[in-house]
């Protein structure tokens, strides 16, 4: 799938499994470290990894649900996906990001999953044999800074409910929004970018993705009208 090849961001930054096994992922981003960006130590991440695999039966294939950047560019090796709903949890731009797709000058707003509602996204499944090592992948991504935290959930497919970890976010971050209002949200995504790109990007491409998968989501769908609005530019 063409959406799920990622792109080149500024200085040529981008995000792909080969950089998140070597460690030079965690390396630029912990060079733009900033107050209110900590990055976690290696040592932190494994422990926190460790800690949701306790949670999980040793031997078993395990899923990982994924409703932003990880559809489209998952960079971690699964053995199928599955189309999925998460109940109790929505999708929302409620994360600053002052690294990666924004500046400390301009933070942006990246997406998790804020309680209440439901959310569609896909589910992958990692064998048995690699939870670990691909997990791995996943952590150092997603669970760097301790604005995520990791959560079990049940996600309903076609081929029945599955157990799967996602990542929601952390309200006691400073990192954490808030509330905004759709029109501060589009703002702020029309004007932030960083060493991965754009936030306008990574709002696209979620959107691209989630029409691909015949997935409605009224709110993004409200957010991409008040951004149409606001650059002027066609919808």
């Amino acid at each position: 799938m063409s959406d799920g090849e990622p792109r080149t961001g500024r200085d040529g930054f981008v995000i792909t499994r080969e950089r998140l096994r070597d460690g030079s992922h965690l390396k630029a981003i912990r060079a733009r470290a900033t107050p209110d960006f900590p990055i976690r130590s290696d040592a932190e991440i494994e422990a926190s990894l460790d800690e949701a695999l306790a949670c999980h039966p040793a031997g078993e294939d395990i899923w990982v649900f994924g409703y932003g950047s990880l559809m489209w560019n998952p960079a971690f090796q699964f053995e199928e996906r599955q189309l999925g709903t998460v109940r109790g949890w929505h999708r929302r731009f409620c994360l600053w990001l002052s690294r990666g797709r924004g500046s400390p000058d301009c933070p942006g707003l990246m997406l998790a999953l804020d309680r209440g509602g439901v959310c569609k996204g896909v589910a992958f499944r990692i064998a048995a044999q690699a939870v670990r090592d691909e997990l791995l992948l996943v952590w150092r991504r997603e669970m760097l800074s301790g604005a995520y935290l990791a959560r079990w959930v049940t996600v309903a497919t076609e081929a029945g409910p599955v157990r799967a970890v996602t990542f929601v976010v952390n309200q006691a971050s400073r990192r954490y929004s808030g509330k905004l209002t759709e029109a501060d949200t589009a703002d702020r995504i029309l004007k932030a970018s960083g060493e991965l790109g754009s936030c306008l990007d990574y709002f696209e491409r979620t959107v691209r993705i989630l029409r691909t998968l015949q997935v409605k989501d009224a709110a993004l769908e409200r957010i991409e009208a008040e951004i149409v609005r606001l650059s002027g530019r066609p919808g």
